[in-house]
């Protein structure tokens, strides 16, 4: 079986990764090997292509490949809350929480991933047309190789964008390297009322792989979770799946990002995340329909 994930050198998809590096999924009789699929809707039309059985990735980019979650569910969070930040250039001064501070910026962001910074600045009363504000992609970084989180930060040193809004892992280089400071961090508390729910980073199977085994959801669960539960008793577990996989000086970072993500690592899909997952959902566009807990959630 083939799991994707939209970013490697990351901490947002590091259970998936540590669940497949630690053995948790041949524990549950499952023999997964993972894939690199940027952006994360490519991700997911690789799964409704057949190319993929897996995709570890945040939760609403499987609309792109899956019109109102038909023939895809969500088996399991690999923790819960929106999980990206926004960094701006430090030369901005910009403070923590001052979302205002965007206006008139370049912010990089990944095809779907941006939507959630885009819902975020309507819910604070900003419009990217008025205010001045470019979200969208950076060039791949041939130094940073085909990772966006570290593209990114490649993109704000070479004065490409002056912000951007990614992961845990770009945030905390642009900050060691003085280049930006962090202006909001959506789960611990910043930006508007409600955007921690907007999204989150998930676990997806194929309708078709469920009705061939009713149990997948479950194994998938159980091997998510008892990574998770490995890398609380023991993070340093992480720096060892981060020097076979991660570039050295990530490598060293990886096991204090996630100690920071413990608090969220949480397998559970509850009723309240799928409500706030499909109001944002509405918001965008990305459904026309009413939906049930059970038409996005697999049993």
């Amino acid at each position: 079986m083939k799991l994707a994930i939209p970013d490697k050198v990351s901490n947002s998809y590091f259970p998936a990764i540590a669940a497949i590096e630690l053995g948790c999924f041949a524990d549950e009789g499952l023999d997964v090997s993972l894939e690199l699929i940027f952006p994360p809707n490519k991700s997911y039309e690789a799964m409704r292509d057949g190319a993929i059985d897996i995709v570890a990735a945040s939760a609403h980019p499987a609309l792109a490949a899956y019109p109102n979650f038909e023939g895809v569910k969500l088996v399991c969070a690999q923790a819960q809350g929106m999980y990206w930040f926004l960094v701006l250039k430090r030369q901005i001064g910009a403070k923590r929480g001052d979302v205002a501070a965007v206006k008139g910026c370049r912010i990089g962001a990944a095809p779907w991933v941006e939507l959630g910074l885009k819902r975020l600045l309507k819910a604070a009363g900003l419009d990217e047309a008025r205010d001045d504000i470019r979200i969208g992609p950076v060039p791949k970084s041939p130094v940073k190789g085909p990772n966006f989180g570290l593209s990114a930060v490649q993109a704000l040193a070479d004065g490409v964008v002056d912000g951007f809004w990614a992961n845990g892992m770009a945030a905390e280089v642009a900050v060691r390297e003085g280049l930006g400071d962090v202006v909001l961090d959506i789960r611990r508390g910043d930006g508007p009322e409600g955007c921690f729910g907007y999204t989150f980073a998930s676990v997806a199977l194929p309708d078709r792989l469920i009705a061939a085994d009713h149990e997948m959801p479950a194994k998938v669960t159980r091997a998510i979770r008892r990574a998770q539960l490995a890398l609380i008793e023991d993070p340093e577990r992480a720096t060892a799946i981060g020097r076979r996989l991660f570039p050295p000086a990530e490598a060293e970072l990886i096991a204090g990002l996630i100690r920071r993500d413990f608090p969220y690592y949480d397998t559970a899909i509850r009723p309240q995340t799928v409500a706030s997952l499909l109001a944002f959902s509405r918001d965008m566009g990305l459904i026309d329909r009413d939906l049930a807990y059970h038409q996005v959630v697999a049993a």
